[in-house]
């Protein structure tokens, strides 16, 4: 109802993973990166790790749709609370392939069969599994097993594990080392600092339309203040701070209306992992743990770029 009172012709801050509205940041710019190569690659594992509302599923959405139509195939498993058969179906339903058996045997050489053809195809295939940190460890396993479906020099399937920051503890687990160590490539997301709060806005604001500063220089900060840096919460009091600014007739969002949001929304009682708390400080691609798995790509801050 606010669009055309702000000349607006889309919703700027809808909190689906819309990818044109992804902000390149540094730290998303080497992601991304990151995700591309490694799936182009066939790198095999890439774990993606973010805190809540950071924008890993956008960033997985941009990444996978860089590449040519109809030459990667995806399968995005956005509920990881699933049993092991429950999940090889999932996987095959999801590729586009109608299981003719409901075995643990039958689908993987159905699945292996599939994935060789489309090798030959020169064509690439992608299981992405969102919320991996609720993934039980013996499914865990079972993913790690699918990276066994190899030609002698490539990966036939590229797997993309993406949760957030406890999911880095739970590799640690001695269950799971084989796993930790086949994982190539770490990539994160993290909350944006206060400048990149004001771009990010003015962004989204000029792909839904209009380059008018709606918000006040006192209004973002308030917003920074308030989200800290998480995108989506900053989706979510944007959004909220229209509303109550179109209510008002405000042709611009005063600090006092994002104030009055972010208390509505309780957001000062909500709990919060500081970026010295995350597994991965600092805007880096971090390869696997080089004592049990050396050698593996990395991606640092350095202009040199890939480094091994």
């Amino acid at each position: 109802m606010y669009k055309s009172f702000y000349r607006l012709q889309s919703n700027p801050f809808n909190t689906s993973p819309d990818p044109r509205f992804l902000y390149m940041m540094p730290q998303t710019r080497e992601a991304l990166a990151g995700l591309e190569y490694g799936i182009s690659a066939r790198k095999g594992f890439i774990v993606l790790v973010g805190e809540v509302g950071t924008g890993k599923t956008t960033l997985l959405r941009r990444a996978l749709g860089s590449f040519t139509q109809g030459r990667v195939f995806t399968s995005f498993i956005f509920n990881p609370r699933l049993e092991v058969l429950d999940f090889l179906e999932f996987v095959l339903s999801d590729f586009g392939i109608t299981p003719a058996t409901r075995t643990k045997s039958g689908m993987l050489i159905q699945l292996n069969r599939w994935l060789i053809e489309r090798f030959r195809q020169q064509e690439t295939c992608v299981i992405v599994v969102d919320e991996a940190q609720n993934l039980s460890s013996e499914l865990l396993e079972e993913i790690r097993l699918l990276t066994n479906l190899e030609t002698s020099s490539e990966k036939l399937v590229q797997i993309i594990l993406s949760g957030q920051p406890e999911f880095e503890d739970k590799l640690r687990q001695p269950e799971l080392r084989q796993l930790r160590q086949r994982v190539c490539l770490w990539c994160r997301t993290q909350p944006i600092s206060a400048e990149q709060t004001g771009a990010y806005i003015a962004q989204r604001l000029l792909i839904a339309g209009t380059d008018a500063p709606i918000f006040t220089a006192d209004a973002v900060a308030a917003v920074h203040r308030a989200s800290r840096g998480i995108p989506r919460i900053i989706n979510l009091i944007c959004e909220h701070s229209l509303i109550l600014g179109y209510v008002e007739q405000n042709p611009e969002v005063p600090e006092r209306i994002v104030n009055s949001v972010a208390a509505e929304l309780d957001l000062d009682n909500r709990p919060f992992v500081t970026s010295n708390q995350l597994p991965f400080a600092g805007n880096r691609l971090h390869s696997a743990d080089p004592a049990s798995a050396p050698g593996l790509l990395s991606m640092g801050n350095e202009p040199g770029g890939w480094k091994r």
